[in-house]
């Protein structure tokens, strides 16, 4: 067995160091494997859940939200599942916070292989968890075991991107039993993708317009001004017809002839419009002639 594979222990609920948010669950479990470390328990935790196929809209809002709540001290759980799990949870261990990791599998295991860096890094500052032994390989009735232990180590659930029946209703209900406050993004009302965000907040969930709503829900009233985009303010400022172009884009990739036919710009000069766009870091080009928004205010992209 390798080094790294030996880097683990087992805390039992006979442990002092074991999660206090565990023992507040109907059916703890006995004890739990962590390599890194655990939760913080007097700092403030976060779930961010959501959809494994997620669309651009779904990851740009799982990266925001994970970024500014670990910025501000928030921490962040998930299931280091693709998509939305994942991607909230490195953005978060990227700026600097710290992220838990609970597994469907052994923590000697990288489940999904392609999170292997996601893995790597939330070990820098944080930790993974898991019921299971070490090197045990993934299991379907293992996730709705460690749907509820995600929600048991939250103070809040957040659903970024879900569909109407999707994996997330789990962790959902659990998180009601267990009396978490449950948040989440909301989305176009033709889109799939978030369907089951919708039909959270119709069915009184809170509504997450920005990281700020988040804090705002945990007693968090920071000094920076969602209101302002501060990526934006270090952008070369717009002239006339880019900004014409740019408020006709949003981060669903569009045609370079539907862009023309929005804005009646003809198509030699618009190419040179969106050229221009991207240089100065307002567009991104998803496949040829297709063109989409970078870094928009999550509150602008529904």
């Amino acid at each position: 067995m390798s080094e790294n594979k030996k880097n683990y222990r087992y805390v039992s609920r006979l442990d002092a160091d074991y999660p206090y948010r565990l023992e507040r669950m109907l059916n703890p479990p006995a004890g739990i494997y962590v390599k890194g470390r655990l939760p913080d328990e007097n700092v403030p935790s976060v779930a961010i859940i959501g959809s494994r196929l997620c669309s651009q809209y779904g990851r740009l809002a799982a990266e925001e939200f994970g970024r500014v709540l670990a910025l501000n001290g928030v921490q962040v759980i998930s299931g280091l599942a693709r998509g939305i799990d994942g991607i909230a949870q490195l953005a978060a261990s990227e700026a600097g916070g710290s992220s838990f990791g609970i597994l469907g599998c052994g923590v000697n295991v990288v489940y999904p292989a392609e999170n292997k860096r996601i893995y790597e890094k939330v070990l820098e500052n944080g930790g993974l968890i898991s019921q299971f032994k070490p090197d045990a390989s993934p299991m379907k009735a293992y996730f709705a075991e460690r749907n509820s232990l995600i929600s048991a180590l939250s103070d809040l659930l957040l659903v970024v991107e879900a569909k109407e029946r999707s994996g997330t209703q789990i962790t959902v209900r659990c998180a009601l039993e267990q009396g978490r406050d449950i948040y989440a993004v909301p989305g176009r009302i033709n889109d799939i993708c978030s369907a089951g965000c919708n039909e959270l907040i119709a069915a009184g969930a809170g509504i997450a317009v920005s990281p700020e709503s988040v804090l705002n829900a945990l007693g968090i009233y920071p000094e920076y001004d969602f209101k302002t985009d501060s990526v934006k303010e270090k952008r070369p400022k717009l002239e006339r017809l880019e900004k014409k172009v740019y408020e006709q884009l949003d981060l669903y990739a569009m045609s370079l002839d539907r862009i023309a036919i929005l804005t009646r710009i003809p198509v030699p000069e618009l190419s040179t419009i969106l050229f221009h766009l991207m240089l100065k870091g307002y567009v991104r080009e998803e496949g040829r002639n297709y063109y989409a928004r970078v870094q928009e205010d999550i509150r602008q992209m529904v």
